[in-house]
Order: C-alpha cells, then sequence, then structure tokens
C-alpha cells in the first residue's frame, strides 16, 4: 500500500497524479488519501500535503505556477507589504479556477489574481510550482515599482541567487526603457530598508553610496551627499547592539557625518518623517559651511537627478535623468513607478 501524503511530501509537497502512479499509487488509495485529510486536491491531476492557502497550491488551483513578485516572495526576497497574487499560466492553458476555490471559474477582472501567459519556452524552467528566478525577476521589473523592483534584485544580487553575468541576460530581455535598472541597483546592499531608503533618496536626486567604511572595521550603511550618514536598523538584528550601535555612531560622527539612525518600521511606515529628518540634517550642515574636504570622500556614482515639478516633488510617469560629474547620460532613462515615499 503507497503511503500517498509522504511520496507528495517527498515530491517538494506538491504532485501530479501522473508522478504517483508512476511510483505506485492507485485511485482508491488517492481517494482515501484525500477523504483522510492526508493530502488535498488542489485541482483535477494534482495533490498537495501543503496548507490550501499556501500560495503555490493557489497558483496550482489557477492552472498555472507562481511568477514575478508572487515567486519573488516564495524565494524569501526583500519584500514590502501585501500584493495580489501573480499566475504564469501557458498560452494554450484553458479552465482557469478561483485560487480559493477550484469548483469556480476564474474571471477576468478578478483583482486578487494576475494572470500572465508564458510561451513554451519557459515552462521547462523552474518548478511544478514557481517559474525560473530570472524570469521572476523580470517580471517584478516589467510589472512593478521601481522601488520594488529595484530591492527584488539588490536581494538577489546580494544572496548570489543570481549573479553579474545572470543580470546581464536579464537587462537584454528588457525593452529598451526598462535596461537602466541597473543604475539603481547595488550588490552591496544588505536589507531591504536600506534598499527602500537608498532608491528613495535617489529618486529625490540625492547622492547616495552604500557600505562606506568608517573607523577600523566598520561599515556605514549609506551617505548622503557625503554630509550625512543613515544606518537603518532592524530589530531582528539590532536588540541586542544597543552598545554597539552607540559605539559606532559615535565613530561616525567623529568621521565627520551627520548620523541619523531609523528603523525599519520608520522606513517602512513614516517615511515621510524619515526624509524630512534627512533634508534637516542636510540643510544643517551645509548652512554650517561644511566642505566635503574635511570628510573620507566616497567613490563617485551617478547623482540621479528627477525633473521637479513646481510643488518640489518628481511627477509620477516622469523620465529620471542620470547625470555624472561634469556630463549628461541623456539616453539613460527609467519611468518613475510611484512617488519616492511608496504612496
Amino acid at each position: 500500500m503507497t503511503n500517498i501524503a509522504a511520496v507528495v511530501h517527498e515530491l517538494g509537497g506538491v504532485a501530479q497524479k501522473r508522478q504517483l502512479v508512476k511510483r505506485g499509487a492507485r485511485d482508491e488509495e488517492l481517494t482515501r488519501a484525500v477523504r483522510a485529510g492526508e493530502v488535498i486536491r488542489v485541482r483535477q491531476g494534482w495533490y498537495s500535503t501543503l496548507a490550501s492557502d499556501a500560495p503555490a497550491v493557489r497558483a496550482i488551483r489557477v492552472g498555472g505556477r507562481l511568477t514575478g513578485i508572487s515567486a519573488l516572495i516564495a524565494a524569501g526576497a526583500w519584500v514590502l507589504g501585501s500584493h495580489p497574487l501573480h499566475v504564469a499560466v501557458h498560452r494554450n492553458a484553458s479552465r482557469l479556477r478561483n485560487p480559493g476555490d477550484r469548483t469556480r471559474r476564474l474571471y477576468r477582472g478578478a483583482r486578487a489574481v494576475v494572470v500572465h501567459w508564458v510561451t513554451d519556452d519557459s515552462v521547462d524552467r523552474g518548478s511544478v510550482t514557481t517559474v525560473a528566478l530570472l524570469d521572476a525577476l523580470v517580471r517584478v521589473v516589467l510589472d512593478e515599482e521601481l522601488e520594488t523592483a529595484v530591492a527584488a534584485l539588490d536581494w538577489a544580487l546580494r544572496t548570489g541567487a543570481i549573479d553579474a553575468p545572470d543580470l546581464r541576460t536579464l537587462v537584454q530581455r528588457l525593452p529598451q526603457y526598462k535596461r537602466s535598472i541597473t543604475d539603481w541597483v547595488d550588490p552591496a546592499c544588505d536589507s531591504l530598508p536600506e534598499s527602500l531608503t537608498r532608491t528613495r533618496l535617489q529618486l529625490r536626486g540625492h547622492h547616495v553610496v552604500s557600505q562606506i567604511p568608517v573607523g577600523s572595521r566598520e561599515r556605514i550603511d549609506m551617505v548622503v551627499d557625503n554630509l550625512v550618514a543613515i544606518e537603518t536598523d532592524g530589530e531582528q538584528f539590532h536588540l541586542t547592539r544597543f552598545e554597539e550601535d552607540r559605539r559606532k555612531d559615535i565613530t561616525i560622527t567623529i568621521a565627520g557625518y551627520h548620523v541619523l539612525r531609523p528603523s525599519a518600521r520608520m522606513i517602512f511606515r513614516d517615511w515621510h518623517r524619515v526624509y524630512l529628518a534627512v533634508e534637516s540634517a542636510l540643510a544643517a550642515r551645509r548652512a554650517q559651511g561644511e566642505s566635503s574636504d574635511v570628510r573620507p570622500r566616497v567613490r563617485d556614482r551617478p547623482v540621479l537627478r528627477p525633473p521637479r515639478s513646481r510643488g518640489g516633488r518628481s511627477p509620477a510617469g516622469s523620465e529620471i535623468r542620470i547625470r555624472t560629474r561634469g556630463r549628461s547620460v541623456a539616453d539613460r532613462t527609467v519611468t518613475r513607478a510611484g512617488s519616492p515615499d511608496g504612496s
């Protein structure tokens, strides 16, 4: 007698009927396992030991696999907020179902699901529940706001999920107007709060450089306009580092920077106040006549200067031109996909 639940678990928690039959399962054993609650029938020919509301199960119930931001969430990427379920289905797929009920059809316009129709060349990549990571990242760059896409690529590079050649391959699959995403990505970035802070400040036209050495062994998360040092604190790592963090702040101050240490929660939920603090600190330093020559010179990176509207904010949908010291690279642009404060 085949232990259906054990076989499904060995296959990653999700299995097709043909896989189970190949391992000796009979129809009556599958029926018994479903009735006993040992496995769930996700849709016709699919069985799972995962929770019925697991994203992978919901994607299979629709008739496809996780893609885009949903695939990255499943992989543990840096993602802020909630997002609709993104499902990749074959271009010839039919009988799509509601992600929560396999007996109900999926109707067009359902807000909880975003369906992406894919071609044959991507079907063999990835797993039975998720598209290949590179395919998912391409989808994120195409679909999501700039700060979300940058954070996803920061995570992928920082964790080694992709490397530089992978990034070049990804860029070649993007339309021309999206290829300058690489100018925003930083493989040295250590966390989601750091990534969001950097991107939002760059959208406001600030020069931001990450991981600047200070003292004998420390590094500053980021330096803004060569004047303000920002340390982004997440509770996960900093609750037990109180003394070390204060010592580091003193070291940074001695090096000549104004130190700000916003928490991850403040960056996620109260960005407006964080940004006001950065602007106030910059204004105070400039008013004091501080010269950048008294501080360590940080390596040059493109200074991102978005166009300004009359209200002082960059208009949504505008192009952001990238300027380097002494020259303008007018042909490298990205479309702004939302306000810097994430609204």
